[in-house]
């Protein structure tokens, strides 16, 4: 069953995906090419690599050989949540790949820089990085999709299991770009950064608590199938679990530490008075 799971999904998906990953990297370096022969500043060479890291673990959580393995070890399904969510999406969002893109698209529709600075486009942008929404998306996609029912499903269809994977990288866009600001928004204060984070643990220790310390399997299927290595079904959830609990403990709370510092340095100040006068002044974000 695990190998015929395998075999449908490296040709139904795993090709498409890489196609459309590796064409998106094309469209970005085209962009960020454009921009970086008007001002070399704007766009060094580290938001280009950001950006290719970021591409290239979407790729391994959803399209290598790492990704089927998630059928036969709660750990390894756990493991690309992660990545998708806390590394790849952050990486994504420092790399601020609006401008680029657009850019690299242009030859395509050349309507496209246009269309991004239009009223309704701000509009619709600040109500997708909303906090409050931005919050829920990402926590709503961690406790969702680890109900039974959706990752019993998700375990089943190889759709579903590839929607799970889209849903998980869009509400990790979402959730860090109130932290991350790729666009920036210096006028906005970042105080409640410490505790939009802090309040994101609350919800992810709870589910990895239960993981870790139920004392049954949850997910059924890990029960009957293959396993993977020495441990038992239940000793991979409880791993799966304790891993939770840690990565998202020093994924949100080390950046809390870092902006709360930030905020409260001298030279803060200075740094949103300038990001207001350039604002006024119209300037073109990165």
């Amino acid at each position: 069953m695990f190998d015929a799971y395998a075999h449908t999904q490296s040709w139904s998906i795993a090709i498409p995906a890489t196609s459309i990953l590796f064409v998106t990297a094309l469209v970005y370096l085209r962009g960020w090419l454009r921009l970086r022969s008007v001002s070399q500043n704007s766009f060094p060479p580290w938001r280009l690599g950001t950006f290719v890291g970021g591409l290239f673990l979407v790729w391994v959580a959803t399209s290598s050989p790492l990704a089927p393995l998630d059928h036969v070890s709660l750990t390894i399904h756990m493991i690309k949540h992660l990545l998708l969510m806390t590394v790849a999406a952050p990486l994504l969002l420092a790399a601020a790949p609006a401008m680029p893109l657009v850019y690299g698209l242009q030859s395509r529709f050349p309507q496209s820089e246009a269309l991004l600075r239009s009223r309704p486009a701000r509009w619709f942008e600040r109500f997708l990085t909303s906090p409050v929404l931005c919050w829920f998306a990402g926590t709503a996609a961690v406790i969702g999709w680890h109900l039974p029912v959706a990752f019993q499903l998700a375990l089943r269809s190889h759709w579903t299991h590839s929607l799970e994977d889209i849903s998980f990288l869009l509400a990790g866009l979402m959730f860090w770009w109130p932290v991350i600001q790729p666009l920036p928004n210096l006028t906005k204060s970042r105080w409640y950064v410490p505790l939009y984070l802090f309040l994101a643990t609350l919800p992810c220790d709870i589910l990895s608590a239960f993981l870790a310390f139920c004392n049954r399997v949850v997910y059924p299927s890990y029960l009957f199938g293959t396993h993977l290595g020495s441990l038992s079904p239940l000793q991979d959830q409880e791993c799966a679990g304790a891993l939770m609990w840690v990565w998202v403990t020093f994924a949100y709370l080390v950046p809390a530490v870092g902006v709360t510092i930030q905020i409260l340095s001298p030279g803060e100040h200075t740094h949103a008075e300038s990001g207001r006068m350039a604002g006024n002044s119209g300037a073109v974000p990165e």
